[in-house]
Formats: C-alpha cells, structure tokens, sequence
C-alpha cells in the first residue's frame, strides 16, 4: 500500500491562495457583487428621492460632494442614469445638478472600470478570439480616448457595458476618465435640465430639454436599425 505524503502547510497555503486569486475566482466575485449591488437597489429604491426630495439639513456644497458621491456608487451598482440626472435636476436645480451629475458619472464610470479591471480582466481578455471581439478590444486599446468619446456621445451604448468593456482592453485611465467626462456632458445636461423644469412642463426649456433626449435617440435606433440590417445582408 503506497503511503502518499500529505502536502506541507506551506504548500496547502500556495494552493489555496491561487484558487482564492486565479482569474475566474475573481471573476466570480465581480458577478456576485454585481448581483449583491442590485439587489441593494431594488430593495433601497432610490427613484424615491424624486417623490420624497433631499434632506433638508443637506444644502450647498455639502450636498453636491454628498449626491455626486451616491450617483457614483448607484451608477456602480447598475441604476440608470437617466432617473440620477433627472434626480439631479430635480433636487440640485440645472447648474449645480449637471455639476453633480457628471462628477458622479465619472466616479461611478472609475469604479466600473477599477472593478473590471482588477477582476474580470485576466479571465475574459484570452476570451477575446472573435473577429468582432478582437477588432473593439484593438479599437478601445489603440485609440483609447477617441474611442471611449464617441460611445459616450453615441445614444443608446449601455453605461456599464461601455465601462466593462473599457476594462478588459488595454485602454488607459486618464483616457477613459477624461473621454467619460466630456463625452457623458450633452446627454446628462438635457436630463438635467429636464428634471430641473419639470415643475413646468410648458416651459420652452423643458420642451427644448426632452427635444435632445429625444432626437439623438431616435436617430441611435434609426443608425442600429440600419447597422442591423447591413449585418444581416453579408
């Protein structure tokens, strides 16, 4: 009967650090926190703010700082930034609320992208093989910032999906903050403007605001439609 050694505890400890630390290990834990973010939101439902209002103890400099910290972490954990900017309009007003809203965007879009970056990339980068895959992935890490401005700028590119994709290329930090910042500055200022007036939904203001939330998405569903039928073509 062999008598097969059992391994050293410093060997045990080797082991277990790179089951703990190997890419899919920490992929895992990036879909669970994911999934632990929004499940937080849907139970903490932050749409009440625009029903219930900021606190009235919150005011001026204190409550940009405070706001612009929760979009960023609300954008992290998956809520749609137009019902944040709405938000910001409505409780900040259109000056101090676009100011919020874009610094919190680019907060949110840094965690993102931190997150995917220390824990996706090493498990999904040898995935990237496709033809399509491989020519954003080229796109994103060669012309980083002039790439990451036009998804910014284009109607209808989901935030998160952006950030994550953005992660997992080679793409810099000061490119994708900086394209995250200009880039996200016309649609979240017609949100904002929008929640900002929207106790006077006649005014000339608003309707110009829902006007450029309007256009550019349908002109977004007009170039995918086309895009779509071009793909099924070849």
């Amino acid at each position: 009967m062999l008598d097969v050694a059992a391994p050293s505890p410093k060997t045990a400890v080797r082991r277990t650090r790179a089951v703990l630390f190997s890419p899919w290990s920490r992929l895992g834990l990036l879909a669970a926190l994911l999934a632990g973010s929004a499940t937080a939101v849907w139970l903490w439902q932050p749409q009440r703010l625009l029903a219930d209002g900021w606190p009235p103890q919150l005011s001026g400099a204190a409550a940009v700082v405070l706001f612009a910290a929760a979009y960023g972490l609300c954008t992290a954990a998956l809520v749609p930034r137009p019902l944040l900017n709405l938000a910001a309009g409505v409780l900040l007003g259109a000056q101090t609320g676009l100011a919020a809203a874009v610094a919190g965007t680019v907060l949110g879009a840094g965690i993102s992208f931190g997150l995917g970056r220390l824990l996706g990339q090493d498990a999904l980068r040898p995935l990237l093989r496709g033809r399509w895959l491989g020519a954003a992935d080229r796109q994103l890490s060669r012309h980083g910032f002039r790439s990451m401005l036009a998804i910014r700028l284009f109607p209808g590119v989901p935030f998160a999906a952006a950030n994550y994709c953005a992660a997992i290329s080679r793409m810099g930090w000061p490119a994708f903050l900086l394209a995250t910042g200009l880039g996200c500055v016309p649609n979240t200022a017609a949100y904002v403007v929008a929640g900002g007036h929207a106790a006077t939904p006649t005014s000339p203001v608003f309707l110009i605001a829902l006007t450029c939330i309007a256009v550019p998405a349908l002109a977004g569903l007009v170039m995918a439609w086309r895009k779509r039928g071009r793909l099924r073509g070849t």
